[in-house]
């Protein structure tokens, strides 16, 4: 039997290490990346450049691949249609996918079948902005444009009128969103194969600076056994009604008053089951893999008590190799994993995990290991 080829659009981390999950069962991966250097195209050995937005180039990369799919949600809804026409499977397919590159369609679908959001509407202009505001506890308020944002990017938190006229210069349609009281941030992986079968990784605490995800924490600490089973239920629910196949993560706000509302949804490994690499008995890259090939899916219980993911952002120390010496040598149990990218500052350039029975012993070894690649701390 021919061991089948996943075609994967997009170069970043995540397409590096989903590539290096399905190394040992023999798959193969053909990579269609934008330039020769980006992260999975050094490891990938059958690299396509070329730009995912043009149809032609989507085709011929397509040839020879037994399903196609993704490390971000950015190429065209219609030309995934168009490869579908094709007869090439793509998972998750473009009627799924859909709703993590527009997020009004996510609102309106979420809203459909009864999925807790915060209040939320699609508007007009920055008097309609003040409009949505007046109807419930005045500003401030969350201003997204519904396509093309991550990372905090394309996301504002607006006082005023005068400071709402900014998200309508980008051209696309703006969302308006409660500015929800929120106790922490949580996120539920899932998993979902084409004949359904579907696993549910522990609920996490994911922890945001600046915008940016810096430290993950599994299972979520003093998570309620009820509130943790509602949000897995809930993922769950979500990517059997969307159709999804692959990996589905649904970031979460847990409320004051104790509810839990959809902030928002990514069709791929996500940063909030980077974990998953080494506290999981099946990691998020390798049952992603599993389940765009329909393969049985691999058991995503945790491994050991506590997990914790800090993510290495680059400063103004770009040697990191050098500390590994001090890194390796001071935590034996650490896991480093590096994206091969440029340093730069504020840039995802890798993670570390750490493991353990003791929450706040794992927590400080992962913030040393995390801060010392870094170099914003040196002993």
């Amino acid at each position: 039997m021919t061991f089948p080829v996943v075609g994967m659009v997009g170069g970043g981390q995540l397409a590096r290490m989903t590539h290096e999950a399905g190394i040992p069962l023999g798959i193969r991966f053909k990579l269609l990346s934008d330039t020769p250097q980006d992260s999975a195209a050094q490891v990938v050995g059958d690299v396509v450049v070329g730009d995912y937005r043009d149809l032609d180039t989507l085709r011929e990369f397509a040839r020879g691949c037994d399903v196609i799919t993704f490390d971000h949600e950015h190429v065209p809804t219609e030309h995934l249609r168009a490869l579908e026409a094709d007869g090439i499977p793509v998972r998750p397919g473009p009627a799924a996918l859909v709703h993590a590159q527009d997020k009004g369609v996510m609102r309106a679908k979420l809203d459909a079948i009864g999925v807790p959001c915060p209040r939320h509407r699609i508007v007009a202009d920055p008097a309609d902005v003040a409009a949505f505001a007046a109807e419930g506890d005045g500003f401030p308020v969350v201003l997204k444009t519904v396509r093309g944002g991550y990372d905090g990017k394309g996301v504002w938190v607006v006082d005023s009128v005068a400071e709402a006229a900014e998200p309508f210069k980008a051209g696309v349609q703006v969302l308006a969103e409660e500015k929800v009281d929120f106790v922490r941030e949580l996120a539920a992986n899932v998993v979902r194969s084409p004949h359904g079968q579907a696993v549910a990784y522990p609920v996490v605490e994911s922890r945001q600076v600046n915008g940016v995800c810096d430290t993950v924490v599994a299972p979520a600490p003093g998570l309620d056994e009820t509130l943790a089973l509602k949000a897995e239920e809930m993922a769950l629910t979500i990517a059997k009604e969307l159709g999804v196949v692959g990996h589905l993560a649904v970031e979460l706000f847990q409320t004051h008053d104790g509810r839990i509302l959809v902030n928002e949804l990514a069709m791929r490994p996500h940063n909030s089951g980077h974990w998953t690499q080494d506290g999981a008995i099946t990691s998020q890259f390798a049952n992603h893999v599993r389940a765009v090939l329909d393969l049985p899916l691999g058991d995503p219980r945790p491994r050991a008590k506590w997990t914790v993911m800090v993510n290495v952002l680059g400063g103004d120390y770009p040697d990191m190799y050098s500390a590994y010496l001090h890194c390796m040598a001071r935590d034996p149990q650490l896991k480093i994993h590096m994206y091969g990218k440029d340093v730069k500052p504020g840039r995802k350039v890798g993670h570390v995990n750490t493991y353990g029975d003791d929450l706040d012993d794992v927590l400080e070894r992962a913030r040393h290991a995390a801060g010392y690649l870094r170099g914003t701390i040196t002993e």
